[in-house]
């Protein structure tokens, strides 16, 4: 058996180790996983209280048989188009913003829009419903 010290961002450990039978050091692998994790998790909870409070009402509309969801998360940055509008399939509906990116949400098929469900500045997840189109 040999005794080893080991000192890991400033804390230091007294380690043996066997000869022969391997272990996976948990001395060692501890304070990296406690501290990681804890850094980790405390930046993403700040960025989700921002984002928190930005669900609105929908805009209005009778809903429409056919429904335009978002294919991403992200921050509706303006609508294009309005109630009533008649579109044709590949016309902008809205601008969604993912990731720095500004995607445009078209049209799937030809209609009218029946209903805007999202204002802008709003952000929405996955699979939202953004508008409906008869």
């Amino acid at each position: 058996m040999k005794y080893y010290t080991i000192t890991v961002n400033g804390n230091t450990y007294n380690v043996s180790v066997e000869e022969g039978v391997s272990a996976a050091p948990a001395p060692v692998a501890a304070p990296k996983a406690v501290a990681a994790p804890a850094v980790a998790a405390t930046a993403p909870v700040a960025e989700k209280q921002e984002a928190a409070p930005a669900p609105a009402p929908s805009a209005g509309g009778s809903e429409g048989s056919f429904k335009v969801s978002s294919p991403m998360p992200g921050k509706i940055v303006s609508i294009k188009a309005s109630i009533g509008q008649t579109l044709k399939k590949g016309e902008v509906i809205l601008i969604l913003e993912a990731m720095k990116m500004e995607n445009e949400i078209v049209a799937p098929q030809d209609g009218t829009v029946a209903s805007i469900n999202v204002t802008a500045a709003q952000t929405v997840d996955a699979g939202t419903l953004l508008a409906t189109l008869n």
